[in-house]
């Protein structure tokens, strides 16, 4: 695992700052009738152009997968992540997670929204306020000293004692000057279990929680994951720095929703 420098913190405050700015930024545009492509161009030309950075999503290609092609990932209703932007066309009701990495400086900013379009059901507002709650929660167990297992049963205590589950195959993970390290930072576990972590550390916290079984399964377009009974899906993501007191989350700007108020 990478303990990262003062030279590194500097610079991943700066990139976790840009990628929660473009969410910013397309917050307005998320609204009934708008493709997720048009979502995609907006972001695209806002990170390549406003913010001089990259969209490290675009033609990113991990070992086995094809290049992704497009430079975010607009995950709608019973997507549960990586969905491909395109025609898709956003419709009342709909909720759609919108997750973001720009690189600036070689250095990786991730993070992630979920978005209600127009009114929303009961039950679909209800999966996205408790699915915050679970990143936060899980956020909130991160100290030196603790592990990773201490985040993983905060998440998954509070979302299946709300009737929800977890997504088991997608975790969060380490980020730096690659998009992807260790550690891998699970969804669901046992306390005092898994690595310690320890200051100077950073990951993404990012639970993807069903709002019926959490089965999933991968679309012949090689990227997207949907769930397989068809239920609702929601995602929020933070970039999220181990300090010698406690945590900072990288990825917060001005339109940034702030944390719940949860008791530990």
């Amino acid at each position: 695992m990478v303990i990262k420098n003062s030279t590194d913190l500097e610079k991943m405050r700066i990139a976790g700052r840009l990628a929660s700015e473009v969410l910013d930024f397309i917050a307005v545009h998320v609204k009934p009738g708008v493709t997720t492509g048009e979502l995609d161009r907006l972001c695209h030309d806002y990170i390549t152009e406003v913010q001089k950075a990259v969209p490290a999503p675009l033609n990113y290609a991990p070992s086995g997968y094809k290049p992704f092609p497009k430079s975010i990932c607009t995950s709608v209703n019973h997507q549960v992540c990586h969905g491909i932007p395109g025609d898709r066309v956003l419709r009342n009701g709909d909720i759609v997670n919108l997750d973001i990495t720009v690189i600036k400086d070689g250095y990786h900013g991730d993070t992630s929204r979920m978005f209600v379009v127009g009114e929303g059901s009961v039950q679909a507002r209800r999966l996205c306020e408790i699915t915050f709650e679970c990143m936060w929660l899980g956020i909130q167990a991160v100290k030196p000293g603790a592990h990773l297992g201490d985040i993983g049963h905060a998440i998954q205590r509070h979302a299946e004692s709300n009737g929800f589950s977890v997504v088991r195959e997608f975790c969060g993970h380490g980020i730096g000057t690659k998009f992807h390290e260790e550690p891998q930072v699970l969804h669901y576990g046992r306390p005092g279990t898994l690595e310690e972590l320890s200051a100077g550390m950073i990951f993404t916290i990012e639970p993807m929680i069903n709002a019926g079984r959490r089965e999933i399964r991968e679309l012949a377009d090689g990227w997207t994951i949907v769930t397989k009974d068809h239920s609702l899906s929601a995602q929020w993501e933070h970039t999220v720095l181990v300090t010698e007191g406690g945590f900072e989350v990288l990825t917060q700007s001005a339109g940034t929703p702030a944390a719940p108020g949860l008791q530990h």
